[in-house]
C-alpha cells in the first residue's frame, strides 16, 4: 500500500463529535433540566415525561427515543446527582491537608452541595419514589460518597492519623460478620472492623444532620444550622478517632 493509500485514523479519544452527536447532548441536557425544574415544583412522584415533552415544545414520540420512560429519566437525574455529591466529596478528600481537616471539608463540601441542590438530594436520599425500583447501575455512583470517606479513614491509618478510641465496645457477633463483607467489597480499601463500623456510623449522623436541615427539621431550634453542624463535624471527625 502506497503513502497515498494509508487510511489515517484518529487516535483514541481525539474524535470530534458530530452535529448529530451534539445536538443529542445539548438536547439531552435540556431535558435534564426541564426534569430538575419539574422535580422542585412537583416532586420525583409527579415527573412526567409528557409535561418535559411539552414545556421543550416537543412531541411526546421524539423524547421517547432519549428516555423511553419515567423511570428512565428518572435514573438519568439520579445517576447525575450521585455523580456530583460524589465530586464534591471526592474533591474535599484530595490533597495533603491533615485528614482530619479533610474529614471536616468533605463534610462540608456534601452539606453544600445538598444545600445549592435540595430536589436532587431528596430524589437520591428522601422518600422512595412510588412505583419506582433503581436499577444496578446506580450502585457504582452512589458508592462514590461513601468510598471517599472510607478512602480518607483508610489514608489516615496509614499515616498515623486515626488514634486508638478508648472504652468502644468490641465489634463482633454479627457486626463484625457484616463489617468483613463490606471490608471485602471496599478492597483494596484497608480499614479495621472498628473504623469502617464507626466510619458508617458517622456517614449515616451527617446524613442524618443534613437531611434534619434540609427538611425543615431545625426550624426554631438550630436555625442556621452552621454552628451545630459544625461541631457535629468536629465531634463526629471525635468519634472515628482522627486526631
Amino acid at each position: 500500500m502506497s503513502t497515498e493509500d494509508t487510511v489515517s485514523v484518529p487516535a483514541a479519544g481525539s474524535r470530534t463529535a458530530t452535529a448529530r452527536e451534539r445536538a443529542r447532548a445539548e438536547l439531552t441536557r435540556e431535558i435534564k433540566e426541564e426534569a430538575r425544574r419539574q422535580l422542585a415544583a412537583s416532586g420525583a412522584d409527579g415527573l412526567s415525561l409528557r409535561a418535559v415533552a411539552r414545556q421543550l415544545g416537543m412531541v411526546s414520540s421524539a423524547l421517547y427515543r432519549y428516555y423511553p420512560s419515567r423511570d428512565d429519566l428518572l435514573t438519568a437525574l439520579i445517576i447525575d446527582a450521585y455523580d456530583a455529591i460524589g465530586a464534591a466529596a471526592e474533591g474535599a478528600v484530595a490533597g495533603a491537608a491533615p485528614a482530619r481537616q479533610r474529614w471536616a471539608s468533605a463534610c462540608h463540601a456534601v452539606r453544600d452541595w445538598a444545600r445549592a441542590n435540595p430536589h436532587e438530594y431528596a430524589l437520591i436520599y428522601g422518600s422512595p419514589v412510588p412505583g419506582y425500583r433503581a436499577p444496578q447501575t446506580t450502585i457504582r455512583h452512589a458508592t462514590r460518597v461513601p468510598l471517599a470517606f472510607v478512602g480518607l479513614l483508610s489514608a489516615a491509618v496509614d499515616s498515623g492519623e486515626v488514634a486508638e478510641v478508648k472504652d468502644a465496645p468490641p465489634v463482633d457477633g454479627e457486626l463484625a460478620e457484616q463489617a468483613a463483607t463490606l471490608s471485602a467489597i471496599l478492597a483494596p480499601l484497608s480499614t479495621p472492623a472498628d473504623l469502617l463500623v464507626r466510619g458508617v456510623i458517622a456517614w449515616t449522623q451527617l446524613f442524618g444532620m443534613i437531611s434534619f436541615e434540609l427538611f425543615g427539621q431545625f426550624v426554631g431550634s438550630f436555625e442556621p444550622a452552621d454552628a451545630v453542624f459544625a461541631y457535629a463535624v468536629d465531634q463526629l471527625a471525635a468519634f472515628v478517632g482522627m486526631r
